[in-house]
C-alpha cells in the first residue's frame, strides 16, 4: 500500500470532505488513513491534518457508530500533541462528547498518556469528564509502570483546588502519589500535598478512605510499599480537619 504524502492536494481533500458534513464520506477518509497492515505501525501522518476538523465535528454532525469508532481511532493515533495547537478546551469538548470507555480503546496506554497530557494542559484539568478521571486512576493503579517517564506539573493540583473541583482533585492527588511520590527530603512538595489534602478532606471526608484504598491496590499490583510519607500526611491532614471541627 503506497504511503500518502503531505501535499496541497491532501489538505484540500481534508477541507472538502469535512465541510461536506457527510458522515460516511468523513468515515471513509478516516478509515483510509487509519488502516495499518501491522497494528504497531503509526497511521499515515496525513491524519494529523484532520485534528482541527475533528475538534469541531461533534458540534456539526451526529456520530454514527462507525464514524464514532473511527474518530476515536484517529484521536488515539494522532495523540494529544497533534491537537495541542487546536486548543485544549475544544479537544476536551470532543473527548467528553464521545464519552469514551475502555471498550473503545485499542491501545489503553496511549489513552493514559493522552489524558495525562490533556489534564496537564492549561484548560484540560477542569473540563475533562469524571469518567475520564476515573479511567485515569484505575489505569494508573494497574499500569503504573508505563508512566515512569511522564513529567509532573505541580500547577494542576493548585488550579483544581482554586476551582474547588474536589472530585477531580481527589483523583489527581491519587495519581500524584502513585506516579510521582515525593522523596522524603522534598519538603516543598510534601508541604504542598499536605496543605491540599487538608483542604480536600475538609470538603470530602470520604476522600481519605478512597485514597488509602487506591494506594493499597497500587501497592499490591506493583509490589511497592505504600510511602510512609503518604500515611503520615493522611494522618496529619485528618487530625488537622478534626481539630478545625472541634
Amino acid at each position: 500500500m503506497a504511503k500518502l504524502t503531505h501535499t496541497e492536494h491532501h489538505k484540500k481533500l481534508v477541507d472538502v470532505v469535512f465541510k461536506s458534513k457527510d458522515r460516511e464520506t468523513i468515515a471513509d477518509l478516516l478509515h483510509a488513513w487509519t488502516m495499518r497492515e501491522n497494528p504497531h505501525d503509526r497511521p499515515d501522518t496525513s491524519l494529523d491534518m484532520c485534528a482541527r476538523h475533528l475538534v469541531s465535528l461533534g458540534c456539526q454532525v451526529s456520530f454514527s457508530s462507525r464514524l464514532r469508532r473511527l474518530v476515536i481511532q484517529s484521536i488515539e493515533a494522532i495523540g494529544y500533541q497533534g491537537f495541542e495547537k487546536v486548543g485544549a478546551e475544544g479537544f476536551v469538548g470532543l473527548l467528553n462528547h464521545l464519552n469514551i470507555g475502555v471498550e473503545d480503546m485499542e491501545y489503553r496506554y496511549k489513552w493514559i498518556l493522552l489524558f495525562l497530557d490533556t489534564i496537564q494542559s492549561s484548560k484540560g484539568a477542569q473540563h475533562l469528564s469524571h469518567q475520564s478521571w476515573k479511567f485515569l486512576v484505575e489505569s494508573t493503579i494497574s499500569e503504573w509502570w508505563r508512566l515512569e517517564h511522564i513529567n509532573y506539573n505541580p500547577h494542576v493540583m493548585s488550579s483544581l483546588e482554586k476551582a474547588q473541583e474536589w472530585d477531580r482533585l481527589e483523583c489527581w492527588v491519587g495519581v500524584v502519589w502513585m506516579t510521582w511520590p515525593p522523596d522524603a527530603s522534598d519538603l516543598e512538595t510534601i508541604g504542598e500535598l499536605k496543605r491540599v489534602m487538608v483542604s480536600l478532606f475538609q470538603q470530602q471526608p470520604n476522600a481519605v478512605q478512597k485514597l488509602e484504598q487506591w494506594m493499597k491496590q497500587w501497592s499490591s499490583g506493583c509490589s511497592e510499599e505504600i510511602p510512609e510519607t503518604f500515611q503520615q500526611i493522611c494522618k496529619q491532614a485528618c487530625e488537622a480537619v478534626q481539630g478545625n471541627t472541634l
